[in-house]
């Protein structure tokens, strides 16, 4: 069957999406977003409206983000689409986590837990436990945070979802490090680099990266946390990712640190003192 232009259209805007090209793939949404406007096709509607609110999400458009978002809610309830509104409610909650709105976010996420349940979604619902043990850990919560991620990893297996489990276990491993459980922390992380590895996938890979330099610099574990930034900041540059300025610095920072301990050393203890 022959593709219309706004399927065209959406289809090369997710090719763009999926290598970081933001502004090609708005311009391609934009375009698509004119012909659905036209043809009235509300199911076109959603899809072209969905993609632009996740693309302004994603380059921190909050507040665009939200009007697409809401736009796409009022034409699934209209369709009776329950699954969708599910999903479009967790994006609502994303937008909302994203700028620490903590409490909105987590009631977006529970109106989308309802729905997802009401209608069997386990690959929404695996998501959506992952979005909520984030909630409970940026909130303190984090027994309940983990239980929510190991929610999240339970039905990311069933789905044999790698990515998913990649990053389920990275996000449990930053939880563990929060409650200065290193040993767990790094095991969580380790798992995750060792999925991503499989996958070949370079920005998840530096992700676990990234979250065993932090264990390491919390336990005062330098040279371990320098090197790891430095793989961090290479993928960083390799992919052009926005926190390359951020974590260089902060690599230069832990260079500064551990050559004052170089040049500071601690007394030796005597043995037996």
């Amino acid at each position: 069957m022959h593709e219309s232009a706004s399927e065209e259209l959406n289809r090369a805007g997710n090719g763009h999406f999926a290598r970081g090209r933001y502004t090609e793939a708005y311009v391609c949404y934009a375009q698509a977003l004119e012909c659905d406007r036209v043809s009235g096709d509300r199911r076109a509607l959603v899809a072209t409206l969905g993609n632009l609110g996740n693309i302004c999400a994603v380059s921190g458009r909050r507040e665009q983000a939200q009007l697409y978002y809401q736009e796409v809610l009022e034409l699934q309830k209209i369709l009776g689409d329950d699954r969708g509104i599910g999903t479009t409610l967790a994006n609502l909650g994303n937008l909302r986590a994203d700028a620490g709105e903590w409490e909105r976010a987590r009631a977006y996420y529970l109106e989308a837990l309802d729905l997802m349940n009401a209608a069997a979604d386990e690959a929404g619902k695996a998501v959506l436990y992952s979005d909520l043990g984030l909630v409970a850990r940026e909130t303190g919560q984090f027994d309940q945070a983990i239980r929510y991620y190991e929610q999240s990893l339970t039905l990311m297996r069933r789905l044999e979802n790698q990515g998913g489990l990649a990053d389920g276990w990275r996000m449990l491993g930053r939880t563990y490090a929060m409650q200065g459980r290193f040993d767990d922390a790094l095991a969580c992380c380790r798992t995750s680099h060792a999925i991503a590895e499989r996958m070949r996938d370079d920005l998840r890979i530096g992700g676990a990266w990234y979250h065993m330099a932090y264990c390491y610099e919390l336990q005062g574990h330098l040279a371990e946390a320098v090197e790891l930034l430095e793989r961090v900041v290479w993928i960083d540059r390799k992919y052009g990712l926005p926190k390359l300025e951020e974590n260089t610095k902060r690599l230069e920072v832990l260079r500064s640190r551990m050559a004052g301990e170089s040049r500071h050393p601690s007394p030796m203890r005597e043995v037996g003192k």
